[in-house]
Protein backbone atom coordinates (compact mmCIF):
# COMPACT_ATOMS: atom_id res chain seq x y z
CA UNK A 1 0.00 0.00 0.00
CA UNK A 2 1.13 3.54 -0.87
CA UNK A 3 1.00 5.30 2.50
CA UNK A 4 0.23 8.46 0.80
CA UNK A 5 -2.96 7.46 0.18
CA UNK A 6 -3.68 7.37 4.13
CA UNK A 7 -5.87 10.57 3.87
CA UNK A 8 -7.93 9.51 1.95
CA UNK A 9 -8.28 6.07 2.85
CA UNK A 10 -9.47 8.31 5.93
CA UNK A 11 -11.90 10.13 4.48
CA UNK A 12 -13.76 7.54 2.64
CA UNK A 13 -14.05 5.63 5.54
CA UNK A 14 -14.57 1.91 6.40
CA UNK A 15 -15.42 0.02 3.36
CA UNK A 16 -15.52 -4.40 2.34
CA UNK A 17 -11.40 -3.72 2.58
CA UNK A 18 -10.99 -1.41 4.81
CA UNK A 19 -11.41 -1.88 8.48
CA UNK A 20 -10.61 0.65 11.50
CA UNK A 21 -9.75 -0.46 14.83
CA UNK A 22 -9.49 1.92 18.09
CA UNK A 23 -7.07 -0.47 19.80
CA UNK A 24 -7.01 1.76 23.15
CA UNK A 25 -6.53 -0.97 25.80
CA UNK A 26 -4.56 -3.28 23.62
CA UNK A 27 -6.23 -6.16 20.61
CA UNK A 28 -9.38 -7.06 21.26
CA UNK A 29 -11.29 -10.09 20.02
CA UNK A 30 -13.27 -8.33 16.96
CA UNK A 31 -9.59 -7.58 15.10
CA UNK A 32 -9.10 -10.83 14.89
CA UNK A 33 -12.74 -11.58 13.39
CA UNK A 34 -12.15 -9.06 10.72
CA UNK A 35 -8.86 -11.04 10.24
CA UNK A 36 -11.11 -13.79 9.41
CA UNK A 37 -13.51 -12.34 7.17
CA UNK A 38 -10.55 -10.60 4.89
CA UNK A 39 -9.04 -14.08 4.71
CA UNK A 40 -12.39 -15.60 3.52
CA UNK A 41 -13.55 -12.92 1.39
CA UNK A 42 -11.19 -10.46 -1.03
CA UNK A 43 -8.41 -9.19 1.63
CA UNK A 44 -8.08 -6.24 2.67
CA UNK A 45 -6.43 -3.27 4.85
CA UNK A 46 -6.40 -3.37 8.81
CA UNK A 47 -5.35 -0.42 10.77
CA UNK A 48 -4.97 -0.40 14.66
CA UNK A 49 -5.37 2.97 16.29
CA UNK A 50 -7.59 4.48 14.31
CA UNK A 51 -11.37 4.72 15.54
CA UNK A 52 -14.43 4.07 13.59
CA UNK A 53 -15.10 7.36 12.04
CA UNK A 54 -11.85 7.33 10.70
CA UNK A 55 -10.19 9.57 13.78
CA UNK A 56 -6.53 9.16 14.38
CA UNK A 57 -6.27 8.14 18.10
CA UNK A 58 -2.95 6.22 18.11
CA UNK A 59 -1.53 3.68 19.73
CA UNK A 60 0.75 3.91 22.83
CA UNK A 61 4.57 3.85 21.06
CA UNK A 62 6.09 1.93 23.83
CA UNK A 63 2.78 -1.32 23.65
CA UNK A 64 3.13 -1.13 19.32
CA UNK A 65 5.75 -3.88 19.64
CA UNK A 66 4.22 -5.96 22.12
CA UNK A 67 1.12 -5.70 20.25
CA UNK A 68 2.44 -6.72 16.71
CA UNK A 69 4.35 -9.72 18.99
CA UNK A 70 0.71 -10.83 20.80
CA UNK A 71 -1.13 -10.36 16.89
CA UNK A 72 1.69 -12.92 15.56
CA UNK A 73 1.36 -14.99 18.38
CA UNK A 74 -2.77 -15.43 18.16
CA UNK A 75 -2.96 -15.63 14.02
CA UNK A 76 0.01 -18.43 14.07
CA UNK A 77 -2.13 -20.27 17.00
CA UNK A 78 -4.20 -23.65 15.67
CA UNK A 79 -6.10 -23.45 18.70
CA UNK A 80 -7.15 -19.98 17.71
CA UNK A 81 -7.00 -19.68 13.93
CA UNK A 82 -7.31 -22.64 11.83
CA UNK A 83 -5.97 -22.65 9.01
CA UNK A 84 -3.39 -20.70 11.22
CA UNK A 85 -1.82 -17.96 8.53
CA UNK A 86 0.90 -15.71 8.64
CA UNK A 87 0.96 -11.91 8.61
CA UNK A 88 3.54 -8.90 8.73
CA UNK A 89 2.29 -5.82 10.50
CA UNK A 90 3.60 -2.50 10.48
CA UNK A 91 4.40 0.07 12.30
CA UNK A 92 3.93 4.05 11.28
CA UNK A 93 3.99 7.11 12.44
CA UNK A 94 1.16 9.52 11.04
CA UNK A 95 0.54 13.08 12.45
CA UNK A 96 2.38 12.08 15.43
CA UNK A 97 0.22 9.68 16.34
CA UNK A 98 1.49 5.36 15.97
CA UNK A 99 -0.58 3.35 14.02
CA UNK A 100 -0.26 -0.81 12.94
CA UNK A 101 -1.35 -1.47 9.88
CA UNK A 102 -2.07 -4.87 8.08
CA UNK A 103 -2.58 -5.54 5.19
CA UNK A 104 -4.39 -9.50 4.89
CA UNK A 105 -4.24 -10.99 1.21
CA UNK A 106 -7.12 -12.97 0.05
CA UNK A 107 -6.63 -16.77 0.91
CA UNK A 108 -6.90 -19.91 -0.79
CA UNK A 109 -8.66 -21.77 2.11
CA UNK A 110 -11.69 -21.44 4.57
CA UNK A 111 -10.56 -19.71 7.72
CA UNK A 112 -12.21 -19.80 11.52
CA UNK A 113 -11.46 -17.93 14.70
CA UNK A 114 -12.45 -19.73 17.70
CA UNK A 115 -14.30 -22.26 15.51
CA UNK A 116 -16.33 -19.51 14.10
CA UNK A 117 -16.28 -18.40 10.43
CA UNK A 118 -16.94 -15.01 9.74
CA UNK A 119 -17.07 -13.45 6.18
CA UNK A 120 -17.13 -9.67 5.10
CA UNK A 121 -20.11 -7.92 3.99
CA UNK A 122 -20.38 -4.36 3.15
CA UNK A 123 -17.95 -3.01 6.12
CA UNK A 124 -19.65 -5.43 8.87
CA UNK A 125 -17.60 -9.28 9.63
CA UNK A 126 -20.42 -11.59 9.44
CA UNK A 127 -20.63 -14.94 11.57
CA UNK A 128 -21.07 -17.49 9.00
CA UNK A 129 -23.61 -20.41 10.31
CA UNK A 130 -25.23 -21.46 7.22
CA UNK A 131 -24.03 -24.59 5.21
CA UNK A 132 -25.72 -23.14 2.15
CA UNK A 133 -23.45 -20.19 2.97
CA UNK A 134 -20.13 -21.91 4.08
CA UNK A 135 -20.43 -24.30 0.75
CA UNK A 136 -20.58 -20.99 -1.50
CA UNK A 137 -17.74 -20.01 0.32
CA UNK A 138 -15.79 -23.13 -0.08
CA UNK A 139 -16.96 -23.21 -4.03
CA UNK A 140 -15.74 -19.40 -4.68
CA UNK A 141 -12.33 -20.34 -3.13
CA UNK A 142 -11.84 -23.80 -5.57
CA UNK A 143 -9.87 -22.92 -8.56
CA UNK A 144 -11.75 -25.35 -10.52
CA UNK A 145 -14.48 -24.46 -12.83
CA UNK A 146 -17.87 -26.60 -11.30
CA UNK A 147 -19.68 -26.78 -15.63
CA UNK A 148 -16.45 -29.56 -15.42
CA UNK A 149 -17.90 -31.64 -12.90
CA UNK A 150 -18.19 -35.43 -14.39
CA UNK A 151 -21.49 -37.07 -14.21
CA UNK A 152 -20.89 -41.08 -15.40
CA UNK A 153 -23.99 -42.09 -15.10
CA UNK A 154 -25.54 -39.18 -17.50
CA UNK A 155 -26.15 -41.27 -20.74
CA UNK A 156 -26.96 -39.34 -24.32
CA UNK A 157 -30.39 -40.69 -24.30
CA UNK A 158 -30.57 -38.20 -21.79
CA UNK A 159 -29.85 -35.36 -23.74
CA UNK A 160 -31.96 -33.35 -25.89
CA UNK A 161 -30.30 -34.45 -29.40
CA UNK A 162 -33.28 -33.05 -31.27
CA UNK A 163 -32.19 -29.50 -30.26
CA UNK A 164 -28.65 -30.29 -32.50
CA UNK A 165 -30.25 -30.07 -36.03
CA UNK A 166 -30.59 -26.52 -35.20
CA UNK A 167 -27.87 -25.53 -33.42
CA UNK A 168 -25.48 -26.73 -36.59
CA UNK A 169 -27.85 -24.22 -38.79
CA UNK A 170 -27.46 -21.39 -36.27
CA UNK A 171 -23.54 -22.04 -35.92
CA UNK A 172 -23.04 -22.31 -40.02
CA UNK A 173 -24.83 -19.17 -40.21
CA UNK A 174 -22.95 -17.12 -37.00
CA UNK A 175 -19.74 -18.19 -39.12
CA UNK A 176 -20.62 -15.64 -41.89
CA UNK A 177 -20.07 -17.88 -44.47
CA UNK A 178 -17.12 -19.75 -43.61
CA UNK A 179 -18.53 -23.02 -42.71
CA UNK A 180 -18.39 -24.48 -39.76
CA UNK A 181 -17.83 -27.59 -38.17
CA UNK A 182 -20.27 -29.08 -36.53
CA UNK A 183 -22.02 -29.46 -39.87
CA UNK A 184 -19.98 -32.32 -40.90
CA UNK A 185 -19.74 -34.26 -37.35
CA UNK A 186 -22.17 -36.52 -35.73
CA UNK A 187 -24.18 -35.76 -32.54
CA UNK A 188 -21.37 -37.81 -30.78
CA UNK A 189 -18.58 -35.64 -31.95
CA UNK A 190 -20.00 -32.63 -31.35
CA UNK A 191 -20.78 -32.60 -28.08
CA UNK A 192 -17.01 -33.96 -28.11
CA UNK A 193 -15.45 -31.59 -29.31
CA UNK A 194 -17.61 -29.08 -27.88
CA UNK A 195 -16.12 -30.53 -24.43
CA UNK A 196 -19.17 -31.57 -22.81
CA UNK A 197 -17.34 -34.95 -22.59
CA UNK A 198 -14.65 -35.22 -20.78
CA UNK A 199 -12.48 -36.87 -18.50
CA UNK A 200 -11.73 -36.19 -15.27
CA UNK A 201 -7.86 -35.80 -14.71
CA UNK A 202 -7.79 -36.71 -11.25
CA UNK A 203 -10.43 -39.43 -10.88
CA UNK A 204 -10.09 -40.86 -14.57
CA UNK A 205 -14.02 -40.88 -14.69
CA UNK A 206 -15.05 -40.32 -18.02
CA UNK A 207 -18.42 -38.89 -18.84
CA UNK A 208 -20.83 -36.05 -20.23
CA UNK A 209 -20.21 -32.93 -17.44
CA UNK A 210 -22.64 -30.18 -15.57
CA UNK A 211 -21.92 -27.90 -19.02
CA UNK A 212 -23.78 -30.51 -20.87
CA UNK A 213 -26.50 -31.15 -18.61
CA UNK A 214 -27.37 -27.30 -18.46
CA UNK A 215 -27.12 -26.79 -22.02
CA UNK A 216 -28.64 -29.93 -23.25
CA UNK A 217 -30.27 -32.37 -20.31
CA UNK A 218 -33.58 -32.86 -20.38
CA UNK A 219 -35.68 -31.29 -17.95
CA UNK A 220 -35.87 -33.91 -15.66
CA UNK A 221 -32.05 -34.70 -15.51
CA UNK A 222 -31.32 -31.47 -15.16
CA UNK A 223 -33.50 -31.15 -11.74
CA UNK A 224 -31.60 -33.96 -10.79
CA UNK A 225 -28.41 -32.74 -11.14
CA UNK A 226 -29.39 -29.25 -9.39
CA UNK A 227 -32.95 -29.22 -7.73
CA UNK A 228 -32.65 -25.57 -6.88
CA UNK A 229 -32.35 -24.41 -10.61
CA UNK A 230 -34.70 -21.84 -11.99
CA UNK A 231 -34.88 -18.40 -13.58
CA UNK A 232 -37.49 -16.80 -12.37
CA UNK A 233 -38.95 -14.02 -15.30
CA UNK A 234 -41.27 -11.23 -13.25
CA UNK A 235 -42.87 -8.35 -14.31
CA UNK A 236 -43.54 -5.78 -11.89
CA UNK A 237 -45.20 -1.94 -13.50
CA UNK A 238 -48.36 -2.09 -11.50
CA UNK A 239 -48.25 -4.75 -8.80
CA UNK A 240 -45.36 -4.19 -7.56
CA UNK A 241 -45.63 -6.08 -4.16
CA UNK A 242 -46.60 -9.81 -6.28
CA UNK A 243 -46.31 -9.33 -9.92
CA UNK A 244 -47.96 -8.84 -13.44
CA UNK A 245 -46.88 -11.92 -15.38
CA UNK A 246 -44.44 -14.83 -13.88
CA UNK A 247 -42.56 -17.44 -16.15
CA UNK A 248 -40.90 -19.94 -14.21
CA UNK A 249 -38.18 -21.34 -16.40
CA UNK A 250 -36.61 -24.63 -15.43
CA UNK A 251 -35.42 -25.99 -18.97
CA UNK A 252 -32.07 -26.23 -21.08
CA UNK A 253 -30.00 -23.13 -21.43
CA UNK A 254 -30.99 -23.03 -25.37
CA UNK A 255 -34.63 -23.05 -24.17
CA UNK A 256 -34.28 -20.87 -21.18
CA UNK A 257 -32.70 -18.11 -23.26
CA UNK A 258 -35.15 -18.17 -25.99
CA UNK A 259 -38.26 -17.64 -23.34
CA UNK A 260 -35.97 -15.37 -21.58
CA UNK A 261 -35.95 -13.04 -25.44
CA UNK A 262 -39.86 -13.75 -25.34
CA UNK A 263 -40.88 -12.52 -22.03
CA UNK A 264 -38.44 -9.53 -22.80
CA UNK A 265 -40.18 -8.85 -26.16
CA UNK A 266 -43.49 -9.10 -24.84
CA UNK A 267 -43.18 -6.58 -21.91
CA UNK A 268 -40.73 -4.09 -23.40
CA UNK A 269 -40.86 -0.98 -25.65
CA UNK A 270 -39.35 -1.98 -29.35
CA UNK A 271 -37.72 1.61 -30.03
CA UNK A 272 -36.85 2.88 -33.24
CA UNK A 273 -33.08 3.59 -33.60
CA UNK A 274 -30.71 3.89 -36.50
CA UNK A 275 -27.28 3.33 -36.10
CA UNK A 276 -25.59 4.71 -39.64
CA UNK A 277 -28.12 3.57 -42.03
CA UNK A 278 -28.69 0.46 -40.05
CA UNK A 279 -32.10 0.26 -38.28
CA UNK A 280 -30.44 -1.98 -34.82
CA UNK A 281 -33.62 -3.17 -32.42
CA UNK A 282 -31.79 -1.69 -28.71
CA UNK A 283 -34.97 -3.89 -27.02
CA UNK A 284 -33.14 -6.95 -28.61
CA UNK A 285 -29.55 -6.54 -28.61
CA UNK A 286 -30.00 -5.73 -24.49
CA UNK A 287 -32.19 -7.95 -23.63
CA UNK A 288 -29.75 -9.92 -25.21
CA UNK A 289 -26.61 -9.18 -23.48
CA UNK A 290 -28.12 -9.37 -19.40
CA UNK A 291 -29.82 -12.95 -20.64
CA UNK A 292 -26.75 -14.77 -22.07
CA UNK A 293 -25.03 -13.21 -19.09
CA UNK A 294 -26.94 -14.74 -16.31
CA UNK A 295 -27.53 -17.79 -18.60
CA UNK A 296 -23.49 -17.90 -18.71
CA UNK A 297 -21.90 -16.63 -15.91
CA UNK A 298 -24.21 -18.25 -12.76
CA UNK A 299 -22.59 -20.68 -10.10
CA UNK A 300 -25.17 -23.38 -10.99
CA UNK A 301 -24.01 -25.41 -7.72
CA UNK A 302 -25.82 -22.50 -5.35
CA UNK A 303 -29.39 -22.75 -4.49
CA UNK A 304 -30.01 -19.03 -4.98
CA UNK A 305 -32.41 -18.38 -7.18
CA UNK A 306 -31.68 -16.25 -10.46
CA UNK A 307 -34.24 -13.66 -11.52
CA UNK A 308 -35.39 -11.39 -14.44
CA UNK A 309 -37.04 -8.94 -13.26
CA UNK A 310 -38.90 -5.90 -15.29
CA UNK A 311 -40.09 -3.17 -13.28
CA UNK A 312 -41.52 0.88 -14.15
CA UNK A 313 -38.04 2.24 -14.19
CA UNK A 314 -35.80 -0.36 -14.58
CA UNK A 315 -35.08 -4.38 -15.45
CA UNK A 316 -32.44 -6.32 -14.15
CA UNK A 317 -31.29 -9.84 -14.04
CA UNK A 318 -29.19 -11.52 -10.52
CA UNK A 319 -27.71 -14.93 -10.20
CA UNK A 320 -25.17 -16.36 -7.92
CA UNK A 321 -21.72 -16.08 -8.82
CA UNK A 322 -18.07 -16.98 -7.60
CA UNK A 323 -16.61 -13.38 -7.87
CA UNK A 324 -13.09 -13.13 -7.54
CA UNK A 325 -13.68 -9.28 -5.95
CA UNK A 326 -16.83 -7.16 -4.82
CA UNK A 327 -17.28 -4.31 -7.44
CA UNK A 328 -18.98 -1.94 -9.38
CA UNK A 329 -17.75 -2.76 -13.21
CA UNK A 330 -17.34 0.00 -15.83
CA UNK A 331 -15.46 -0.77 -19.32
CA UNK A 332 -12.27 1.17 -18.15
CA UNK A 333 -12.64 -1.10 -14.84
CA UNK A 334 -12.96 -4.47 -16.73
CA UNK A 335 -11.64 -7.63 -16.11
CA UNK A 336 -12.89 -10.19 -18.35
CA UNK A 337 -12.99 -13.53 -15.89
CA UNK A 338 -14.92 -16.44 -17.60
CA UNK A 339 -17.22 -18.10 -15.10
CA UNK A 340 -17.91 -20.99 -17.07
CA UNK A 341 -15.82 -20.75 -20.28
CA UNK A 342 -17.71 -24.58 -21.95
CA UNK A 343 -21.31 -22.52 -21.69
CA UNK A 344 -19.85 -19.71 -23.20
CA UNK A 345 -17.77 -21.21 -25.89
CA UNK A 346 -20.90 -22.80 -26.74
CA UNK A 347 -23.04 -19.99 -27.16
CA UNK A 348 -20.57 -18.38 -29.28
CA UNK A 349 -20.43 -20.59 -31.54
CA UNK A 350 -24.68 -20.25 -31.98
CA UNK A 351 -24.73 -16.61 -32.06
CA UNK A 352 -26.41 -16.00 -28.60
CA UNK A 353 -23.29 -14.16 -27.01
CA UNK A 354 -19.92 -12.55 -28.61
CA UNK A 355 -16.29 -12.40 -27.16
CA UNK A 356 -16.07 -12.15 -23.17
CA UNK A 357 -16.66 -8.63 -22.18
CA UNK A 358 -18.06 -7.41 -25.13
CA UNK A 359 -22.07 -7.65 -23.57
CA UNK A 360 -20.22 -5.08 -20.77
CA UNK A 361 -19.62 -2.28 -23.25
CA UNK A 362 -22.63 -3.46 -25.63
CA UNK A 363 -24.49 -2.47 -22.86
CA UNK A 364 -23.04 0.98 -21.61
CA UNK A 365 -22.99 2.01 -25.35
CA UNK A 366 -26.92 1.27 -26.15
CA UNK A 367 -28.63 1.44 -22.90
CA UNK A 368 -27.57 5.27 -23.53
CA UNK A 369 -29.58 5.08 -26.49
CA UNK A 370 -32.63 3.24 -25.19
CA UNK A 371 -32.59 5.54 -21.87
CA UNK A 372 -30.50 8.02 -21.85
CA UNK A 373 -28.71 6.35 -18.88
CA UNK A 374 -25.99 3.99 -18.10
CA UNK A 375 -26.45 0.26 -16.96
CA UNK A 376 -24.85 -1.00 -13.41
CA UNK A 377 -22.68 -4.20 -13.29
CA UNK A 378 -22.54 -5.28 -9.42
CA UNK A 379 -19.59 -8.59 -8.91
CA UNK A 380 -20.24 -10.17 -5.58
CA UNK A 381 -21.29 -13.55 -4.30
CA UNK A 382 -24.65 -12.25 -6.14
CA UNK A 383 -23.93 -10.93 -9.44
CA UNK A 384 -26.57 -7.85 -10.85
CA UNK A 385 -27.22 -6.28 -13.86
CA UNK A 386 -29.47 -2.99 -13.73
CA UNK A 387 -30.58 -1.31 -16.97
CA UNK A 388 -32.46 2.02 -16.55
CA UNK A 389 -35.58 1.89 -18.13
CA UNK A 390 -37.75 5.34 -19.36
CA UNK A 391 -40.72 4.50 -22.12
CA UNK A 392 -40.92 8.60 -22.53
CA UNK A 393 -36.83 8.33 -23.87
CA UNK A 394 -36.67 9.02 -27.69
CA UNK A 395 -32.82 9.57 -28.81
CA UNK A 396 -32.78 10.82 -32.33
CA UNK A 397 -29.14 9.64 -33.51
CA UNK A 398 -30.31 10.49 -37.38
CA UNK A 399 -30.60 14.19 -35.84
CA UNK A 400 -26.92 13.99 -34.27
CA UNK A 401 -25.25 12.57 -37.51
CA UNK A 402 -26.71 15.29 -39.17
CA UNK A 403 -25.63 17.85 -37.70
CA UNK A 404 -21.78 16.34 -37.75
CA UNK A 405 -19.28 16.66 -40.10
CA UNK A 406 -17.88 12.97 -39.38
CA UNK A 407 -18.70 9.68 -41.45
CA UNK A 408 -21.03 7.16 -40.74
CA UNK A 409 -18.74 5.58 -38.55
CA UNK A 410 -17.37 8.74 -36.89
CA UNK A 411 -20.64 10.17 -36.05
CA UNK A 412 -21.95 6.83 -34.33
CA UNK A 413 -18.66 7.25 -32.08
CA UNK A 414 -18.99 10.65 -31.65
CA UNK A 415 -23.31 10.15 -30.75
CA UNK A 416 -21.55 7.74 -28.13
CA UNK A 417 -19.18 9.45 -26.49
CA UNK A 418 -21.97 12.61 -26.47
CA UNK A 419 -24.59 10.21 -24.72
CA UNK A 420 -21.72 8.51 -22.67
CA UNK A 421 -20.96 12.22 -21.56
CA UNK A 422 -24.38 13.44 -20.69
CA UNK A 423 -24.90 10.53 -18.74
CA UNK A 424 -22.40 10.68 -16.03
CA UNK A 425 -22.63 14.08 -15.72
CA UNK A 426 -26.62 14.01 -14.94
CA UNK A 427 -26.13 11.75 -12.40
CA UNK A 428 -23.09 13.60 -10.73
CA UNK A 429 -25.08 16.93 -11.07
CA UNK A 430 -28.36 14.82 -9.37
CA UNK A 431 -26.32 13.64 -6.72
CA UNK A 432 -24.79 17.26 -6.26
CA UNK A 433 -28.30 18.61 -6.12
CA UNK A 434 -29.50 15.90 -3.83
CA UNK A 435 -26.58 16.65 -1.22
CA UNK A 436 -26.89 20.68 -1.71
CA UNK A 437 -30.43 19.99 -0.19
CA UNK A 438 -29.81 17.61 2.12
CA UNK A 439 -25.73 17.57 3.11
CA UNK A 440 -26.60 15.30 6.18
CA UNK A 441 -27.25 12.52 4.02
CA UNK A 442 -25.05 9.34 4.42
CA UNK A 443 -24.11 7.35 1.56
CA UNK A 444 -26.26 4.81 2.08
CA UNK A 445 -29.47 7.15 1.89
CA UNK A 446 -28.10 8.94 -0.94
CA UNK A 447 -28.34 5.48 -2.40
CA UNK A 448 -31.74 5.12 -1.49
CA UNK A 449 -32.63 8.23 -2.52
CA UNK A 450 -31.31 8.05 -5.99
CA UNK A 451 -32.37 4.56 -6.37
CA UNK A 452 -28.78 2.93 -6.97
CA UNK A 453 -26.86 0.83 -5.62
CA UNK A 454 -24.24 1.71 -2.74
CA UNK A 455 -21.05 0.58 -4.39
CA UNK A 456 -22.31 3.10 -7.59
CA UNK A 457 -23.15 5.91 -5.22
CA UNK A 458 -19.44 5.81 -3.59
CA UNK A 459 -17.55 5.58 -6.80
CA UNK A 460 -19.23 8.92 -8.00
CA UNK A 461 -18.52 10.58 -4.34
CA UNK A 462 -14.94 9.31 -4.85
CA UNK A 463 -14.86 10.99 -7.93
CA UNK A 464 -16.79 14.29 -7.60
CA UNK A 465 -14.14 14.31 -4.58
CA UNK A 466 -11.57 14.06 -6.31
CA UNK A 467 -12.88 16.49 -8.92
CA UNK A 468 -12.71 18.68 -5.89
CA UNK A 469 -16.67 19.62 -6.41
CA UNK A 470 -17.57 17.94 -2.62
CA UNK A 471 -15.73 17.64 0.34
CA UNK A 472 -16.87 15.59 3.76
CA UNK A 473 -16.66 17.25 6.96
CA UNK A 474 -16.84 15.31 10.21
CA UNK A 475 -16.91 11.80 11.02
CA UNK A 476 -19.17 9.27 8.36
CA UNK A 477 -21.95 9.19 11.06
CA UNK A 478 -22.13 12.57 12.25
CA UNK A 479 -20.81 14.73 9.46
CA UNK A 480 -22.04 16.49 6.52
CA UNK A 481 -21.33 17.77 2.72
CA UNK A 482 -19.58 20.86 1.52
CA UNK A 483 -20.27 21.27 -2.06
CA UNK A 484 -17.91 23.35 -3.99
CA UNK A 485 -19.60 25.49 -6.81
CA UNK A 486 -17.20 25.51 -10.10
CA UNK A 487 -16.27 28.92 -11.15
Amino acid sequence: MDYKTLPSILKIGETIAVEFKRCGNGIESDVYETVCSFLNRFGGDLFLGISDDGTVSGVPVKSAPDMVKNFISCISNPVLFSPTVYLSPKILAYKGKTIIHVYIPPSAEVHSYKKVIYDRVNDADVKITSTSQIAQMYIRKQDIFTERKIYPYVKMEDLRLDLLPKLRIMAANNSNGQGHPWTGMSDEELLKSSRLFGTDRVTGTQGYNLAAVMLLGKDDVILDVVPAYVTDALLRQVNVDRYDDREIIQTNLIESYEQLMDFGRKHLSDKFFLEGDQRKNLRNIITREIIANTLIHREYTSSYQAKFVIEKNRMYVENANRASKDTVITPDTLEPNPKNPIIASFFRNIGYADQLGSGVRNLFKYSQFYSGKEPEFIEGDIFRIIVPLDNHYSFEVEGVQNETRYTTQSATQYTTQSATQYTTQSIEEEMISLIQREPALSQRQIADRMNMNLNTVKYYIRKLQEQGRLERVGTNRKGHWIVKIKK
